[in-house]
């Protein structure tokens, strides 16, 4: 009969709670099996939002991994859809931010926790939690506060708009550098769920180029007039391109209006996974700084990317795109709406701009026989 004091609580497969896996199927005990699979760390990563954030987090799981093959990786988020559990690398338990799994969390002792969230929730979290080794931003006297030297730089972008608009490191160099790392060029990790695909009516014979139309409900400062959209599409669709719009619940009545008034497709709101599996039938997509746009870089599209209030270093596109401003000047750094009593900027990212950046990124297409 097996005793307590053989049960090998730093397996990967124990549960604690019910049978593991092996039991379950071969009927082995912890006093003889094979399956042992010895945890050397424990690593818990906090990145609970955006969505978009969370994608452009994953890239981090490779030299994590790399560093600590025999650790046991945990992620919390607001939207474990989007955390990578069936690529390499990947994330070994996924917990949605809530009452339970933040009780759950502050009861276990970690080797290493990373928290990348400035949120109030997160550094709160993040000075909770027992860990040997804590990375990125934690609480102090109230306010958010860097747990260790190498979140300074990131820490001191956030808090000043002179430092950020000076900044030259992309947002992957910069985690990078807060976890120890340097970056090289990792991707994005994304996982791809046919399930959720449907049988859309694209044309594939032509090109296919999504227009993301939103930018969020609190981002007013980055929309464009629907004036501008239906320049776009008529240039687009008048050169024998395939328009479909992309969008969630803030962008259908914009979509509906622009797919009454010109040759564009619109299918509506979908779930998280069939939208990413419609972004993956473009080609090309033209996108703000929005989810869409880290979608269309861990699906590899070709990206064109409407910026006007962020520094364009922040970006890393992985080659695969480019950046298009207006023509005068925006003076709404990081601004969710506009201040400027002259001018709105995005007034001047023109149609014909955004056009002629499609096409380039066709041609790049061509050129590798895509």
């Amino acid at each position: 009969m097996i005793k307590l004091s053989d049960v090998k609580l730093d397996c990967r497969h124990f549960r604690g709670h019910i049978p593991c896996k092996p039991n379950k199927l071969y009927g082995v005990m912890c006093d003889d099996c094979k399956y042992y699979d010895k945890i050397k760390n424990k690593i818990l990563i906090i990145k609970l939002g955006a969505a978009g954030d969370v994608i452009r987090t994953t890239p981090l799981l490779y030299p994590i991994r790399k560093e600590y093959p025999d650790s046991k990786i945990y992620w919390l988020t607001y939207s474990p859809d989007l955390v990578p559990v069936n690529t390499d690398p990947k994330v070994d338990e996924v917990l949605k931010y809530n009452l339970q799994n933040v009780s759950y969390l502050i009861a276990t002792e970690f080797d290493i926790v990373v928290n990348l969230d400035k949120d109030y929730e997160a550094i709160s979290l993040m000075n909770d939690i027992s860990s040997k080794k804590k990375i990125g931003y934690t609480i102090k006297d109230g306010y958010c506060y860097p747990a260790g030297k190498s979140a300074e730089h990131k820490y001191l972008t956030g808090i000043f708009d002179n430092i950020s608009k000076e900044n030259k490191q992309n947002y992957m160099e910069e985690i990078f550098d807060i976890c120890g790392y340097k970056f090289n060029g990792e991707k994005y990790l994304l996982e791809r769920n046919k399930e959720f695909d449907k049988d859309w009516s694209i044309n594939f014979n032509k090109k296919v180029i999504g227009l993301n139309t939103g930018a969020g409900e609190r981002w007013t400062s980055r929309l464009w007039k629907d004036e501008h959209w239906i320049q776009l599409i008529s240039k687009l669709t008048g050169d024998g391109f395939e328009v479909i719009l992309l969008g969630g619940p803030s962008e259908h009545e914009k979509n509906t209006l622009l797919n009454e008034v010109t040759n564009a497709k619109y299918y509506g709101v979908f779930d998280l996974k069939t939208f990413i599996n419609l972004a993956d039938k473009c080609d090309v997509i033209v996108t703000q700084v929005t989810m869409s746009m880290h979608i269309a870089i861990a699906l590899g599209k070709k990206l064109v990317l409407m910026n006007n209030i962020f520094n364009p270093n922040e970006f890393e596109l992985y080659g695969n795109g480019e950046i298009i401003k207006p023509r005068k000047e925006c003076k709404c750094f990081f601004q969710p709406k506009c201040i400027n009593k002259e001018y709105e900027c995005m007034d001047f990212m023109m149609p014909e701009d955004i056009y002629e950046a499609c096409l380039r990124q066709v041609s790049l297409l061509a050129e590798k026989g895509k």
